[in-house]
């Protein structure tokens, strides 16, 4: 039993309308990395701006709650954004809330620059609250990408395309580093060097610092602002279209007018589909076919998300260890930025964008249950070695680089792109945004971890913290691997085959180490091609 239309889709060739999709749906991605990310070329520069006391006798620094906060608050908007933009996903559509996102990630991105305020508490209050709500919008960005691109692939590229709009999350780490290299750099050679340290400020902190952080921070809102016009020109899924809004004729002619060919609407099937999952999320029917999945997307999201972005939040604590970056006392602010940003340009360039591609490109045929497994078991090693032989690394940068450029690279060549893949393809289409939404949000859950425990505890640099930091993250990942057994494998298989919908999967008889399973209760599966 299927709808022609859900067919033309499944079996479509790749083309123009697929790229297109893909740049639509990944430009968001773009905008939520740079904005995540771009806090950690200038948040010590906020300390030295906001922070600084002249009986210390050291730089000024940002407390450690504070960091925390002007670090983590985009993160407690993401999950908030996920969970709200993933439900109104599936109850009013997917395009009907998919501007809303951007629009949200344009003005606080902006507003995020003009945190202006009379004192360091008002100005980074402010900062903080515009933060919040562009990590809203941010979050909205998730379920809703990932389900659209999900449901507009055909089944034999869908990995791929699912997972090249999550690889422009690395092409916006790596802008967020070369914005705030570039800029630091202007301003370096507009305004002259400064002495690295002096108890009057003025001297180590050059005043026009303070517009170097807010013309970083809004300049985010240019991606979004350019994307825009392009998602509200996108039709709604056929999907949705068919099998929520029961209106086959209409998805029929939206898919044609993309694909390009004659659909038959066949709206008198519908109503098989209707009776065939007529359930609710978290019944005791959801439970029993799709619960174990849930579990299995939700905790490895946030398994690795607590080792991700205590990789990624922490870099500018990390950088000085390994000899990329002076110690604040040696080098004036802008120069610090500077500093940081080409390290995360270059870590970023190297080792978390390859990773990245090298899952578009082999996501088909190596499998999602495969790539996830060995990036967890890689990463674990390496963060291993990191904690063994930390304080040999410290004096001994490049070999620190490599084995920190690996553990990015089998992050992104692993869970951290196949966990963004499995949540969009294993759940039913009334259900798929909201599901989606709940494995993002455990791992912006898991984010939180790494900011406001993990960045906590290795703040000040020590090595015995660092060193059992490491050893924990290993543990976590390992952890990750084992639950990664709670998914299975998802490669050339229709939507409606891996969720049930068409009435051809018995969800008991999955076989949970990702192989295929052969059933089909109503004859032979068909093909892409």
């Amino acid at each position: 039993m299927a709808l022609e239309v859900l067919d033309a889709l499944d079996s479509a060739r790749t083309q123009w309308y697929h790229l297109t999709t893909i740049v639509i749906a990944g430009m968001g991605f773009f905008t939520d990395a740079y904005d995540l990310f771009c806090i950690s070329t200038v948040s010590k520069l906020l300390g030295r701006l906001y922070y600084f006391d002249p009986d210390s006798g050291k730089p000024g620094k940002l407390p450690t709650p504070v960091n925390n906060l002007v670090v983590g608050m985009a993160l407690v908007g993401t999950l908030t954004g996920q969970l709200v933009f993933g439900y109104l996903g599936d109850k009013l559509g997917r395009k009907k809330v998919y501007g809303i996102t951007l629009v949200l990630m344009v003005i606080c991105a902006i507003c995020s620059g003009l945190s202006f305020g009379s004192s360091a508490k008002s100005v980074i209050g402010t900062l903080c609250f515009f933060r919040f709500w562009l990590g809203f919008g941010i979050g909205g960005d998730y379920p809703l990408s990932a389900t659209i691109m999900s449901e507009y692939a055909n089944k034999k590229t869908r990995g791929a395309f699912i997972a090249a709009v999550f690889a422009m999350q690395g092409v916006g780490i790596i802008f967020a580093g070369l914005v705030s290299m570039l800029l630091s750099k202007i301003f370096l050679n507009y305004y002259g060097d400064a002495p690295p340290y002096s108890k009057d400020r003025v001297f180590s902190t050059q005043p026009e610092a303070d517009f170097l952080w807010r013309i970083v921070l809004m300049i985010g809102a240019l991606p979004a602002l350019v994307t825009y016009y392009w998602r509200m020109k996108m039709p709604e899924t056929g999907r949705y279209t068919a099998l929520i809004e029961g209106n086959a004729k209409q998805a029929a002619a939206d898919m044609a007018s993309v694909l390009q060919i004659d659909i038959q609407g066949e709206q008198d099937k519908l109503a098989q589909f209707k009776a065939a999952n007529d359930y609710s999320l978290f019944s005791n029917e959801f439970v029993r076919r799709h619960g174990r999945h849930l579990i299995g997307t939700m905790s490895t999201w946030f398994l690795l998300d607590i080792a991700f972005y205590s990789q990624n939040l922490t870099q500018k604590d990390i950088f000085p260890a390994m000899g990329l970056v002076d110690k604040d006392i040696e080098v004036n602010a802008i120069k610090e930025v500077f500093q940081t940003s080409r390290a995360m340009f270059v870590v970023a360039l190297l080792g978390t964008f390859p990773g990245y591609w090298f899952t578009v490109f082999s996501i088909e045929k190596l499998g999602r249950f495969k790539i996830q497994l060995v990036g967890f078991f890689m990463m674990s090693v390496f963060m291993l070695i990191i904690g063994i032989k930390y304080e040999y690394l410290k004096n001994h940068s490049l070999q620190f680089a490599i084995l920190y450029g690996l553990t990015f690279f089998f992050a992104n060549f692993g869970p951290n792109s196949t966990t963004f893949v499995l949540p969009a393809e294993l759940f039913p289409t009334r259900v798929r945004s909201t599901c989606h939404a709940l494995s993002a949000a455990a791992g912006k859950l898991g984010a939180m971890v790494g900011v406001f425990v993990v960045q906590s505890y290795t703040l000040n640099g020590n090595l015995d913290r660092i060193q059992r930091a490491m050893y924990g993250l290993a543990i976590t990942n390992m952890i990750g691997f084992g639950c990664t057994f709670l998914v299975t494998e998802t490669k050339g298989r229709s939507l409606e085959e891996i969720s049930g919908e068409d009435g051809g999967l018995d969800d008991g008889e999955v076989q949970d180490s990702g192989r295929l399973s052969s059933v089909n209760r109503q004859g032979t599966r068909s093909e892409a091609f």
